[in-house]
């Protein structure tokens, strides 16, 4: 088993070359890796903005463009990545999150379209609330992580990652999963006053 940290970037092409060599090609590459946030905009640091981002986006992009050229010489393959209901709408206290994801989006988005004719699909996979510990690794403005605490509410993990591995087989370039929570989707993009006063009132802390 090969482990990665996505906060070291230099690392992970020698990981990949690694993984390539024990076990072949990358086939299926899914980015699953990141870093939460509590704490304002304000108050958040910048080293804890560039640690939320270099983990969360810089560190799927490296991982991605490692095993990249081995899908476009074989012209086949299939890059799953997953952002978040928060890479379509930011929230309070969670705004570099929100960012991170936003900009996976933009990023996976343009990839799709450019290794379509190489036969290669790429998956975004927004999820809602899902139990696992996610929250245990959200930063504090000044990088002080939150500590042991899984989230209590959503969707079983096995559930997330059932439509996730659905997604894949069928090549769906985008979905959501989850549960309430990704009604703000649609409230943003069909009453987006609402959906402020909706994301104020209910999505804070």
């Amino acid at each position: 088993m090969q482990t990665l940290d996505l906060a070291e970037p230099d690392t992970l092409r020698a990981a990949a070359e690694t993984v390539r060599d024990d076990a072949g090609p990358v086939d299926v590459l899914v980015n699953n890796g990141g870093i939460s946030q509590r704490g304002t905009a304000a108050e958040t640091e910048m080293d804890v903005v560039r640690r939320i981002m270099e983990v969360n986006f810089f560190g799927a992009v490296q991982l991605t463009k490692a095993v990249l050229p081995s899908m476009i010489e074989r012209q086949q393959g299939h890059v799953a990545v997953i952002s978040s209901v928060v890479g379509k709408f930011g929230t309070p206290l969670r705004s570099t999150y929100a960012a991170s994801k936003h900009a996976l989006h933009g990023w996976f988005d343009a990839l799709r379209a450019e290794v379509h004719d190489d036969g290669i699909g790429v998956t975004l996979a927004c999820p809602g609330f899902v139990q696992t510990n996610v929250s245990s690794n959200a930063l504090y403005p000044d990088g002080t992580p939150l500590g042991p605490e899984a989230e209590e509410k959503g969707i079983p993990p096995t559930e997330c990652a059932d439509a996730i591995a659905d997604a894949i087989e069928n090549d769906r370039a985008e979905f959501t999963v989850g549960g309430w929570e990704t009604m703000g989707v649609y409230l943003k993009r069909f009453v987006p006053g609402l959906f402020r006063r909706f994301i104020r009132r209910y999505y804070g802390a």
